[in-house]
């Protein structure tokens, strides 16, 4: 029977070996974690493929003004039926029958112009024609070039206005991708330090458990002594309780903070994540002026304001447009011929012309293109109010970050001073105690203030880095080495 518990011990302790071999242990700095959130994290994935979308938005935006080479055609077009004809022997229209195909293809070569909205193509065209009613020979219809122009006349020229806004939503989706990754910073220190906090709090619960554990003995052996009463030694036994409760949560909470931090850095369970404190922070004090200048030239949010007026400047223009005169002007010059042989098709060519023009004017509309300009005006004129009102919240916010950030560093000093003070306070009580020179209220009080200096230490980390890469994300800069955040968009690309 002992050999077989025997056994059962080392089959036990073998398995648990290879279950902790089988992980691998990662001790992580903090600026380690910033970068590996910058390169891998699901966040910075999800940042790096809205730029893309971004990117191609406005390739297509570009493409429209350059020229564009296309082929068309109808590739049989049949019809069979009646066909209206002009009898000019009898002077009236008649019906006769129809049974004819044909066959039409079309190669252009087309540019927009987008100040004036113009449109202007090179076409070549060639039409075969059977009329099989008739059993005549099949046709050839030439066209072999012409010059196509369109020209919209008080029409909403939309280019025009895509020229405005493109160039603008692309700036502001290039800031935006800068902007996201250190939005990824800051939930990257958010999950650092909210292991390292779990990691403390698991620290101080078992240097906790084994300080009560003592303690509690000690006063088991003074209170048989008679040198303690009753209640003190209930007192350091309920300690004692807490502690061992606080060690299991501590526990639980720090696989949660791990399980937490390891999903967003982009690790299977595989990985252990063990963290190192920031043992120091940048000495850096960030000027107001300078800070509220870069933040209005780099700052996307601004420019999505301006983004949001351009649009509503485009739809009052739209619909200002459409609620009055619209035409357009069509012209063709070429050269066409047709014949039954296909070479002779493309000899002696005669000209072609065509000219027309196209209009629309509302005459009773009952107030609907009225209606339409006059909320679209209004949409316009919220636009510019809600700029106005974002422009001014975010310089007084901003105002106050960078107050807040450039109180930082003189907090972390002071709260780096009351963790060393409260730790030796702790050990001197807890000496003071072990030879009955103070009570148990006193030695608790000293226990409870060393652990929230401790804690109030990490936060203080925490605070620091939380406002700095926030100022950097209000203002696309890099405070530390004097430069504008940048990245390889091209790369981005890949």
């Amino acid at each position: 029977m002992k050999k077989l518990l025997l056994f059962s011990m080392i089959a036990v302790l073998l398995f648990s070996a290879k279950k902790t071999d089988a992980q691998e242990v990662k001790k992580l700095t903090f600026q380690e974690v910033i970068k590996i959130a910058e390169e891998q994290s699901p966040n910075a994935l999800m940042a790096k493929h809205r730029y893309r979308a971004s990117y191609w938005q406005y390739r297509s935006y570009q493409a429209q003004y350059l020229p564009s080479l296309t082929l068309s055609g109808t590739t049989p077009d049949f019809s069979n039926g009646l066909d209206k004809v002009y009898d000019s022997g009898n002077d009236l229209y008649i019906y006769k029958p129809k049974n004819t195909i044909s066959t039409l293809g079309t190669l252009a070569l087309s540019q927009n112009i987008g100040p004036t909205g113009t449109i202007i193509s090179l076409r070549s065209d060639l039409t075969l024609f059977k009329d099989i009613e008739r059993k005549l020979p099949t046709n050839y219809i030439t066209n072999p070039v012409s010059i196509d122009i369109t020209q919209p006349i008080r029409k909403y020229n939309t280019l025009k206005w895509q020229k405005k806004i493109e160039p603008v939503k692309y700036d502001a989706a290039r800031k935006t991708y800068l902007a996201n990754i250190e939005g990824v910073h800051t939930s990257a220190v958010q999950n650092f330090f909210s292991l390292a906090m779990a990691q403390i709090n698991k620290r101080i619960s078992e240097m906790n458990f084994l300080n009560a554990d003592t303690l509690y003995q000690t006063a088991q052996g003074r209170y048989n002594l008679g040198t303690i009463a009753e209640d003190e030694l209930l007192n350091m036994q309920l300690t004692w309780l807490n502690a061992q409760t606080a060690r299991k949560e501590a526990d639980m909470n720090l696989r949660d903070r791990e399980i937490r931090l390891r999903s967003f850095l982009g690790y299977n369970e595989q990985v252990r994540l063990e963290l190192i404190l920031p043992d120091a922070i940048p000495d850096l004090q960030v000027d107001t002026k300078e800070v509220l200048d870069l933040a209005l030239n780099n700052n996307p949010d601004i420019l999505n304001q301006q983004i949001n007026v351009l649009n509503a400047q485009s739809n009052a223009a739209q619909a200002k447009a459409s609620k009055g005169l619209n035409a357009s002007l069509t012209a063709s010059l070429g050269l066409s011929q047709q014949s039954t042989v296909l070479a002779t098709a493309y000899e002696n060519m005669s000209n072609s012309q065509r000219v027309r023009v196209g209009f629309t004017l509302p005459i009773l509309d009952w107030g609907l293109g009225k209606g339409r300009y006059q909320m679209a005006k209004s949409s316009l004129e919220l636009a510019q109010v809600q700029r106005d009102q974002a422009l001014v919240d975010f310089q007084q916010n901003l105002l106050l970050d960078v107050e807040q950030f450039n109180l930082q560093k003189n907090q972390v000093a002071i709260a780096a001073k009351s963790d060393t003070v409260a730790m030796k306070r702790y050990e001197v009580t807890k000496q003071r105690f072990l030879i009955g020179k103070i009570s148990i209220l006193e030695l608790n009080d000293a226990d409870s203030r060393k652990d929230q200096n401790r804690r109030a230490y990490v936060q203080a980390l925490q605070n620091y880095w939380n406002y700095f890469y926030n100022m950097r994300s209000l203002t696309l800069f890099d405070f530390i080495n004097r430069k504008p955040l940048e990245t390889d968009y091209d790369k981005l690309l890949q």
